[in-house]
């Protein structure tokens, strides 16, 4: 009935009921760091100047500081989800396995918010002067 072998039921080899989602996320989080990535060129391009007050000021703005938070969080998720099934397939011990991806969500976990960190603190010191 589509389930595979019996004993590939009694030994647990079927489908772990996830990888779909997990395919499609990955699939979203790409199309959106396409469209935020050129967002953020094109934006780049067109600014007057390129100096720190210029890009501060510009960070400031949350019509600019918001769609940069969404692309760190896309990035930071995207390559979590790519290390991710780069792990499960190539590091074959279970121990080092769960310990190399519990270090990878620690690691996009902190980086997506020192990230959000850095662009609020700009934003909000940029608001209150």
């Amino acid at each position: 009935m589509g389930n595979g072998t019996g004993i590939g039921r009694v030994r647990g080899l079927g489908s772990a009921r996830h990888g779909a989602g997990h395919w499609l996320t990955h699939r979203y989080t790409s199309v959106s760091n396409l469209l935020l990535v050129l967002w953020l060129i094109f934006s780049l391009a067109t600014m007057p100047g390129l100096d720190y007050e210029s890009v501060r000021s510009w960070i400031a703005n949350p019509l600019v500081a918001v769609p940069l938070m969404l692309m760190l969080v896309s990035v930071f998720w995207h390559l979590r989800l790519g290390m991710q099934v780069m792990l499960e397939d190539y590091v074959h011990d279970k121990g080092l396995n769960f310990f190399a991806i519990l270090i990878l969500n620690f690691y996009t976990i902190a980086g997506a918010a020192a990230g959000i960190f850095a662009i609020a603190k700009i934003a909000f010191e940029g608001a209150a002067s």
